[in-house]
């Protein structure tokens, strides 16, 4: 019964981080980097979704990544934002159970649509020839419908886990939002399980890294065969957009959830804000900037919207 009252009248305490100058700071930093990432994330979307010539395997999988940065971001930032407008930094343990359920879902399902796009990448350069009939339409969308389903059964049992701990003392958690390793750290319970499952799904968490290892061990043997210097440069420039949102996005990660339960610091709270708010912020930049066709989708896009205003 403790428990299930326990659901109703706790409220958790989102610190972020102590000096009242930093907090200042980061929040206009969310406040700056928010718009940015929903406006160029969606317009990743709307360009892929208008221009017929970007209609195939690779760009359906970056509108997915795209659309997942989104709600990645709004799982957290929002609520950051007006937290510190408001003065309430004070969330239910059901939001705070919820927020942490998406924040793992989403982020699990980030890394397997990185894996597919890997993987899409490897078939393009290894088997150019048979690239079409392997990549289908039903292939593209069982692989995106997949990669949302493991992300979100990924989450559930960690959530559950963590839901049925008590919390008898500091209610304060060390973070911008609920994050596992805080909430951890706060239970009076037994947390010795929890912590095995942790492992157990950071074990899981490496499988679309394997994945992405692979693919590219495979197209970096079929590029080095390719006897033409502008076929290697092209199909580097290929991969090279992808190969560096994966550095971004793992490198954060590792820096997330791989260090032990210590006390929370001024540099774990640069990389939270790395892991929440600049990667996601970075994948459209990264896409465009390194991209011609999706540059000329862009300028399409945007061509048509600013001529539609001015008639």
């Amino acid at each position: 019964m403790r428990e299930v009252n326990q659901s109703y009248t706790l409220e958790f305490i989102l610190l972020g981080v102590n000096d009242q100058r930093e907090q200042e700071d980061f929040f206009i930093f969310f406040l700056f980097t928010y718009p940015i990432t929903l406006i160029g994330n969606l317009l990743i979307i709307l360009a892929i979704y208008s221009d017929s010539h970007l209609h195939n395997p690779m760009y359906f999988f970056l509108a997915n990544l795209s659309l997942v940065d989104i709600f990645f971001s709004s799982v957290t930032v929002p609520k950051m934002l007006t937290g510190h407008l408001s003065g309430s930094k004070a969330i239910s343990f059901g939001g705070c159970m919820t927020q942490m359920y998406f924040m793992l879902a989403l982020g699990n399902t980030d890394s397997y649509i990185l894996a597919v796009m890997a993987y899409d990448r490897a078939v393009a350069i290894s088997r150019p020839l048979h690239y079409m009939t392997i990549m289908s339409l039903r292939s593209c969308v069982l692989l995106v419908v997949g990669s949302w389903v493991a992300g979100i059964a990924n989450s559930l049992p960690h959530t559950l886990l963590t839901a049925s701990l008590s919390f008898c003392g500091n209610k304060e958690v060390a973070n911008f939002y609920c994050d596992i390793a805080s909430l951890l750290k706060l239970s009076c319970s037994d947390i010795r399980f929890n912590i095995k499952m942790m492992y157990l799904g950071a074990g899981v968490f490496s499988v679309p890294l394997l994945c992405i290892i692979i693919s590219y061990v495979r197209v970096f043997s079929t590029v080095l065969r390719v006897p033409s210097t502008k076929g290697v440069l092209k199909a580097f420039s290929t991969c090279g957009s992808h190969l560096t949102v994966v550095s971004l996005y793992y490198g954060t990660v590792m820096g997330m959830y791989f260090r032990p339960l210590t006390n929370y610091s001024l540099k774990d709270a640069v990389i939270t804000v790395m892991y929440i708010a600049v990667t996601p912020m970075l994948n459209p930049f990264i896409y465009s900037l390194r991209n011609r066709d999706m540059k000329a989708a862009l300028w399409k896009l945007l061509s048509k919207k600013f001529s539609s205003e001015a008639m």
